[in-house]
């Protein structure tokens, strides 16, 4: 009897470390598969000079009363001024929330369980995560860690002359330039059945890949929630930006990011508009506001 309950717990103590290596196995091939899918799917950004900023008293496609006018009435996008960039390579999509929980799962962290259930209502695979500034970072960092390119959050002069397709005069990056409900953006009924919530309230983010990209292939570049970019904020940065590849202040309080939150009635924006929130969120906002992609700077083999 005694050698009966050895061998069982033998046997026990074998097929769960068994299973365990077949989960870490399994994770480990969700681990590769993401990382190469991420490299695969990098769109390349060719560099180039723009004028950043607000750009409607010079946009060409502007005619009558509107003709010489400002596009937006802030002034934290002015003046205009030319920007040069190196190529550098962009994720099209913003990260899923499938892609995160990969990335948690491979670092033993916690799945991102953001503490609101309005939040929680819209947690879904092919959803925007909804991440604070340090988060993003961190996953990035993590695609750094595994493929040893130099991955990490875009600046936002990357971010604007992507959403422009190449420093375009566009105003908004979507694929046709325009906001068109049915067309470039979503409908509400589209925005409500995109998600178990059944929501289309302003607040609802909706699947990544909902409406085609604009002209390089990115995705929503100013639509469904904000954008982390690697920048600290400052009102007056343009009047005295560097012109080679800014990166923004050496430190501030808040984080730029680019695109719309949901909060303000989802559609989209002017792709010169900036924003600016704390890099931890808080109660403040809701999470679900904030997404991001990732950029590689350098030249991939």
């Amino acid at each position: 009897m005694k050698y009966t309950v050895v061998l069982t717990t033998l046997s026990a103590i074998g097929v769960s470390a068994c299973n365990n290596v077949n989960a870490d196995a399994r994770n480990q091939k969700g681990v590769d598969t993401l990382i190469q899918r991420t490299k695969d799917a990098l769109v390349r950004v060719e560099g180039g000079s723009f004028q950043m900023g607000d750009f409607g008293p010079i946009d060409p496609n502007l005619k009558g009363r509107n003709k010489g006018l400002p596009y937006s009435a802030e002034q934290d996008n002015k003046p205009l001024h030319q920007v040069t960039l190196d190529t550098f390579y962009m994720s099209p999509t913003k990260v899923t929330y499938s892609e995160y929980d990969i990335y948690t799962q491979a670092k033993g962290k916690e799945k991102i369980n953001n503490s609101n259930k309005y939040e929680m209502r819209f947690r879904q695979d092919n959803v925007p995560a909804g991440v604070d500034w340090q988060q993003a970072k961190n996953y990035c960092g993590w695609l750094a860690e595994k493929t040893s390119l130099p991955f990490t959050l875009p600046t936002e002069a990357q971010w604007e002359y992507a959403a422009r397709s190449g420093g375009q005069f566009i105003p908004y990056g979507t694929s046709t330039g325009t906001l068109e409900k049915g067309k470039s953006i979503p409908t509400n009924e589209e925005v409500r059945g995109a998600t178990e919530a059944g929501d289309s309230s302003g607040l609802a983010p909706y699947p990544v890949d909902m409406y085609p990209p604009n002209p390089l292939g990115l995705y929503q570049m100013g639509d469904n929630g904000y954008e982390w970019v690697l920048d600290w904020y400052q009102e007056d940065y343009y009047d005295s930006t560097i012109q080679k590849n800014p990166r923004g202040p050496d430190e501030g309080d808040e984080k730029v990011v680019r695109g719309i939150s949901n909060g303000q009635g989802w559609g989209g924006t002017l792709t010169v508009e900036r924003y600016h929130a704390p890099p931890k969120i808080g109660d403040k906002f809701l999470h679900t506001e904030f997404s991001f992609r990732c950029v590689v700077s350098d030249e991939i083999d």
